[in-house]
């Protein structure tokens, strides 16, 4: 009998998510060959398509292997499976890329340099031998230099650097791990470093990156070009350079992050001599983001106390790209690597702009050459209750996606808060956050906001229908949303928290109980929230408990000199407190009067009038400081907590009342780690009590924690505990930032939630509305 021929079979396959820019294709490349499989694949659009055929028995393994063996930055999804005609097609190629227009890309971040990367650069016979730009298909920039997509060298920023003849051939070979790596380049192709300082000018990346070193040796402060912005760096171990620094940017208090050497088997040998060390942190450490992670200062750390006054934590991150591996390699010890920008602005990215507006705080300037599309500061992490949760989401993150588990009917953009403002974008079952921009007080961080709205719609393709925004009228956010031709709706700003952090779990339709603490958030009845308790589900909150009201004196000046809040609260129960201050007794007339004056509820400002109580803290030089400071001196020490005494106001508001708790502040004689320490166990306290009492009523059982006064982690950890004791489960952000940084993404929950329950209470389409 004559052989029989195999039975073949093909099928059409088109996959999403993270896909692109992450070496998936030649991934599917040398699988397919090792499956024995012919056909091809593509990229179209944000989806990577594959028409395969062979064995029936090939395709079950070659369909399995795509889903589980597949590059560690990529996230495939299994869209469609569709059967085809097996055609006469002898190997597997990979086709051009085509163009599609849809409404699902996925933009990968920047990724940090890989272990092979780093290997080649270290190898004195290799073409890349200490080259700062080195980069494969599972590391480099991406999200930074993108123009548009299909992610391919000619719309990103690397399209005016051609390859080189080596180079090329890497590219185009399917077997090579730069196969198809868009920004791709060595020292005869691609970008350069230049170094510029006063009358001197050093060309070339090993000249420049030796007089960046020597400038450092000598305790002199250079502005870095990253991959998402500048950074202003400097010896760490010098208390001139760092007293310098905080002398010129001025920034006199703030924490200064801190960029450490890898060394080890696990790199993190010289983190350890600066600070303390648990899973968590290594884990987050090391992870490909390579963000700032807030770790304990060590008993015997290298670092001088000036890198981060009056705190016992310090912001260390790894080097992230091959400049910055070098940089410290070569420098042998921990640099300072903090934002290069003044107060509140954006992170810089133009050499032009740099020097220009940092020609008195820098001493010297490491440029180079490739463009940086759109900024994206440094992220930002604190262990909390033993997980890492995200401060700030910036490089090696941006843009996060997050998938829905209902389907929007039309786009809609979220437009964030005041501070820490980040904007969403949303369509179909899609959320992606930008990364943080900053306070749209300053006119650059609006000129930002603008750019990266225009940036993400590009980019995806995606045109919104509607704006969410705050309810602050004076919000540069919202004054821009106003100005759009397009429907604006409201959202609280301490439902948008709460509707954040339900927006991060499965089960939404739970009913619980949040604690949404924070600074100021203009509430329904137009006095500022900032101690709220809401009771249930996005789209159907209610304030069931808060603080009670207190007025300062001095309207926005407040979140500075908190002196205004201390005397706010002393003044409203009767106490004579006199703060050092040379203003106060026309303050004190202007707050009798209520002339200037914010009636609030807020957590925060309590968190200031305990710290100029208990540390003589009058005046704030960065947001949060006050709070920080006090969580620090608390430290581990122990003590009973106070009960707050509550009411219940009209419509069962439960309301907390402060006046015992700053009583016991005003007259203590005890040492300032016990009068903190106390201060943060009765806030613990205040929200077991506040929990066990609305159980009582609705017998709710779950409780969530977001705003930003749950980022001190003694608050929350004490919280958790008390909670857990009396059978509580709780809930903390996991995915987006518990402060303002997660407002958007909580707007476009809450919008969602309100317009699903319009539509099955009415049946008929309609608007989102907020009441």
């Amino acid at each position: 009998m004559p052989d029989e021929k195999p039975l073949l079979l093909a099928r059409h396959l088109t996959l999403t998510g993270q896909v692109q820019g992450v070496g998936f294709r030649p991934f599917v490349f040398r699988l397919a060959r090792e499956w024995a499989l012919s056909g091809w694949v593509r990229n179209t659009g944000s989806r990577v398509e594959i028409r395969v055929q062979g064995r029936p028995e090939a395709l079950e393994g070659f369909i399995r292997d795509l889903l589980t063996r597949h590059p560690p930055l990529a996230r495939p999804g299994l869209e469609k499976v569709a059967e085809a005609l097996p055609q006469d097609a002898p190997g597997f190629v990979i086709l051009p890329s085509q163009e599609k227009g849809d409404t699902w890309p996925c933009i990968p971040p920047d990724q940090s340099l890989c272990s092979a990367c780093r290997e080649e650069m270290a190898d004195p016979q290799a073409r890349r031998y200490h080259y700062p730009f080195t980069n494969c298909t599972q590391c480099g920039p991406r999200y930074t230099i993108m123009d548009r997509l299909p992610y391919d060298r000619n719309n990103t920023a690397m399209a005016g650097f051609p390859l080189c003849e080596p180079c090329r051939a890497e590219f185009d070979n399917p077997l090579d791990r730069r196969f198809h790596a868009q920004p791709l380049a060595c020292p005869d192709c691609g970008p350069r470093l230049t170094y510029h300082a006063t009358g001197c000018i050093v060309q070339g990346s090993d000249p420049a990156l030796d007089a960046c070193l020597a400038a450092f040796a000598r305790g002199e402060i250079v502005a870095v070009k990253g991959v998402g912005g500048y950074h202003l760096m400097g010896d760490a171990g010098r208390r001139e350079t760092i007293a310098r620094l905080r002398e010129k940017k001025p920034r006199p208090d703030k924490p200064l992050a801190v960029m450490v050497p890898e060394a080890g088997c696990d790199g993190l040998d010289l983190v350890r001599s600066v600070v303390t060390l648990e899973l968590a942190h290594a884990a987050m450490l090391t992870d490909p983001a390579r963000p700032i992670v807030l770790l304990p200062r060590c008993a015997d750390s290298l670092l001088p106390l000036e890198v981060a006054p009056g705190l016992n934590e310090v912001g260390v991150m790894l080097p992230y790209s091959p400049l910055h591996h070098l940089l410290t390699q070569k420098f042998g010890r921990p640099l300072l690597a903090t934002s290069a920008n003044l107060r509140g602005d954006p992170v810089l990215t133009r050499a032009e702009e740099v020097e220009e507006r940092l020609a008195q705080v820098a001493d010297g300037f490491l440029h180079h050459d490739r463009p940086i599309r759109r900024p994206a500061d440094d992220s930002v992490f604190r262990v909390i209750a033993g997980q890492a949760r995200l401060i700030r989401g910036g490089r090696g993150l941006a843009p996060q996606e997050y998938s829905l588990p209902f389907a929007l009917e039309e786009p809609i953009l979220a437009t964030g808060s005041q501070m820490k403002n980040t904007i969403a974008l949303a369509w179909e079952k899609r959320v992606v956050m930008s990364p943080h921009i900053g306070d749209l007080q300053s006119p650059r961080a609006l000129d930002m906001f603008q750019q990266v709205i225009g940036d993400l719609q590009t980019l995806y393709g995606v045109t919104p229908r509607g704006l969410v925004v705050d309810l602050h009228p004076e919000y540069q956010a919202v004054q821009w949303a106003e100005r759009q031709r397009l429907p604006v709706y409201q959202v609280q700003h301490h439902v948008a928290h709460a509707s954040s952090l339900l927006g991060e779990v499965e089960n939404q339709t739970e009913p619980t109980l949040v604690f949404t603490w924070d600074g100021l958030g203009l509430g329904f009845d137009g006095s500022f929230w900032g101690g709220e308790a809401l009771l249930g589900t996005p789209g159907n909150w209610q304030r069931v408990a808060t603080m009670r009201t207190f007025s300062l004196p001095g309207g926005d000046r407040v979140t500075r000199e908190i002196w205004r809040s201390a005397a706010g609260l002393c003044w409203e129960c009767g106490l004579s407190w006199r703060p050092p201050q040379p203003e106060w007794g026309l303050v004190r007339q202007a707050w009798e009067r209520r002339i200037n004056t914010l009636p609030t509820h807020a957590v925060g400002r309590l968190f200031d009038a305990a710290a100029a109580l208990i540390l003589g803290r009058m005046v704030a030089t960065y947001e949060g400081q006050a709070a920080m400071e006090l969580e620090a001196v608390a430290g581990h020490t122990r003590t009973e907590a106070m009960a707050l005494p509550y009411r219940f106001l009209p419509q069962r508001l439960l309301e907390l009342d402060w006046e015992p708790l700053l009583h016991s502040l005003y007259r203590s004689r005890e040492s300032p780690d016990v009068q903190a320490a106390r201060f943060h166990a009765s806030l613990a306290f205040a929200i077991l009590h506040t929990a066990c009492t609305v159980r009582e009523q609705t017998g709710v059982s779950r409780v969530g924690l977001t705003g930003g006064v749950f980022q001190n982690r003694l608050l929350t950890e004490s919280a958790i505990a008390l909670l857990a004791e009396n059978r509580f489960s709780t809930l903390l952000h996991t995915q987006f930032p518990g402060n303002d940084g997660g407002i958007a993404f909580g707007q476009i929950v809450e919008a969602a939630a309100r317009h699903r329950a319009t539509i099955r209470h009415s049946r008929q389409p309609s608007k989102v509305g907020v009441s």
